[in-house]
């Protein structure tokens, strides 16, 4: 699978651009600012429904206008797809696939996946569970289209309930038959939520820690564990208990909304006691170990997007990304680099057909 060309309008800082890209090796040059990244994002979007930066589709809008659109054209098992994209701030965003819109646009994520390593993931690292969930549901969304309904579905019964226990508060006084009703389809869902992310974890963990040897080449023990209120045999009994505390809260206590995924390195908390070069391999094997699982699992190779990884990597975990480019361990590439002949530099000595273009201030230079 592979992006063969893309249009923007108004999106970010491209007024209207028009790309061809090769189907193997992809670079955007520039200076910071000049709108590399802004490029990748374009292409994230057209696989997820959202940016990658942010959650509020009107901060994709370019300044002084009121829409965006964006359109492409994907190679997948030798059939085109013409994938459309577009929202105003008077208008609800709109996804079609061959000029057909989609009934709900989540059903869109998952058809032409993408992997994006950037220098902000170790913030999955340092930041708290609710960055991990994140991280992971993005991950497991594009491989499983039940699992994005359950969770969807969990979060809207999640905050119904939440605003019943405010209510519950407010008024103190509680209706266990309203309760019920909100709280019998949220732990079904939480279960089935917590097997799947149970399972991917377990397919994702030897993908993780074969990926982590090869970048840092060392013998350190590395582990990714996933905690649950549900691994306890008796949740239901919990989390029906903890009701007089979450009416205290206003808040549900107990539920997969406080699952955590625990990253260790010999042991140890990575947080803790990982230096920056563990931290950044640890993060880059995690994104890796996506690619290889939504390729086992999708039969095709995702899209890999590399942001200005360059300047902040040491030679030793490069090299060893570009020795899986040499072996044609991915795809499609697309990466960002302040400076060009570096990026040449890089690629020399690959045999693939590579695109380089130059980026300035929201215009394409030359290629």
């Amino acid at each position: 699978m592979h992006l063969k060309k893309i249009r923007l309008i108004n999106f970010k800082n491209y007024k209207e651009t028009e790309l061809a890209f090769s189907p193997q090796i992809n670079a955007f040059t520039g200076l910071n600012g000049s709108g590399k990244t802004n490029l990748l994002d374009a292409i994230y979007y057209l696989s997820l429904t959202k940016s990658a930066f942010h959650t509020n589709d009107a901060m994709s809008i370019s300044h002084h206008e009121d829409f965006f659109r964006l359109e492409a054209v994907f190679d997948k098992a030798e059939q085109e797809y013409n994938v459309e994209t577009g929202f105003s701030n008077t208008q609800k965003k709109i996804f079609k696939v061959d000029k057909t819109s989609y009934e709900k646009i989540k059903d869109h994520i998952g058809k032409f996946p993408v992997v994006l390593i950037t220098p902000f993931d170790t913030d999955v690292i340092r930041e708290g569970s609710e960055e991990r969930r994140k991280f992971f549901d993005n991950v497991f969304a594009q491989l499983d289209s039940e699992y994005l309904e359950h969770l969807l579905k969990y979060n809207h019964i999640l905050k119904q309930r939440n605003s019943l226990l405010k209510k519950f508060k407010e008024e103190n006084k509680t209706d266990e038959i309203l309760l019920a009703a909100y709280d019998e389809p949220l732990i079904e869902t939480a279960e089935k939520i917590y097997g799947r992310r149970k399972n991917f974890i377990s397919d994702l963990q030897p993908l993780f820690e074969n990926h982590y040897q090869s970048l840092a080449g060392k013998k350190e023990k590395v582990s990714l564990i996933y905690q649950s209120h549900l691994e306890n045999k008796d949740f239901k009994s919990a989390y029906k208990a903890s009701l007089p505390r979450d009416i205290f809260l206003e808040r549900t206590s107990k539920g997969t909304h406080k699952d955590d995924y625990v990253f260790l390195i010999n042991e140890m908390p990575l947080k803790n006691f990982g230096s920056q070069g563990q931290q950044k391999s640890f993060v880059i094997a995690l994104k890796l170990a996506q690619f290889d699982l939504i390729h086992q699992v999708k039969k095709n190779k995702p899209i890999l997007l590399l942001d200005d990884i360059f300047d902040k990597l040491d030679d030793e975990r490069i090299s060893q990304l570009l020795n899986m480019v040499a072996n044609d361990k991915f795809g499609q590439l697309f990466i960002t680099d302040a400076r060009p002949e570096r990026t040449k530099e890089f690629f020399k000595n690959i045999k693939a057909k590579i695109s380089i273009f130059r980026i300035e201030n929201g215009r394409i230079i030359d290629n």
